[in-house]
């Protein structure tokens, strides 16, 4: 091995001591929490967009797993995020999703239908958790022990997990109703409010798929 590729060596092993050690301060509080059981992190993704469902993911690691790189989702990129969806899926114990549509958001509110989703999450792990740990809020109706962490898809790698999950299936959807319902943008801006998704929305009016509590000063 000569001298560059011994030094390149070097970077790489420090780069990914430095992950391992970040990925071990983001396992703090599963490793508090480990002795009750299962430990379930949720998150939820598209509460701000003016189209289509918000979406909540539940994510329960074995203890012990190591997912390289894995964050919160708004900090990676689209093709990363897809990446570690698969090993996410491929080591979890069990992943649940939840949805509640823009019809259902309008009926009783953006909060309510998150909580809603993050239920429903929950609902559809095939596991039953003993330890909830949720980034920001607590969830009303749920009888399972519940740690709401600020920021926690920054904190925590079972909610970072979630958090890729949601977010990797909600654009995958908005991808698919692209192509049904064009004119707005759909793959490109999530459901999100972006210039070329309000002047679709100026000219062709409302989808089916969009927030009416939301568009008011557009339609």
């Amino acid at each position: 091995m000569n001298k560059r590729e011994e030094e390149k060596r070097r970077k790489q092993e420090e780069k990914l001591a430095k992950e391992r050690a970040r990925l071990k301060r983001m396992s703090s509080y599963e490793r508090e929490y480990e002795r009750y059981g299962y430990i379930c992190g949720i998150d939820e993704v598209g509460r701000g967009p003016l189209a289509g469902p918000v979406v909540a993911g539940a994510v329960i690691l074995p203890k012990e797993c190591e997912i390289l790189w894995v964050n919160d989702s708004k900090q990676l990129s689209e093709k990363k995020r897809e990446l570690l969806y698969d090993e996410i899926m491929e080591k979890a114990v069990a992943t649940g999703i939840g949805m509640a549509s823009p019809a259902r958001i309008d009926e009783i509110n953006i909060l309510q239908a998150t909580y809603e989703a993050m239920r429903k999450a929950i609902e559809n792990l095939k596991v039953r958790p003993d330890v909830l740990l949720n980034d920001a809020v607590t969830i009303p109706e749920v009888d399972i022990r519940q740690v709401p962490i600020i920021r926690g898809d920054e904190k925590s790698v079972s909610i970072a997990a979630a958090s890729i999950i949601a977010k990797v299936t909600r654009d995958r959807l908005m991808v698919e109703y692209d192509s049904v319902i064009p004119g707005y943008g759909f793959a490109s801006n999530k459901g999100y409010g972006t210039k070329a998704h309000i002047e679709g929305l100026r000219e062709l009016g409302a989808s089916l798929i969009h927030r009416k509590t939301f568009i008011g000063k557009y339609v």
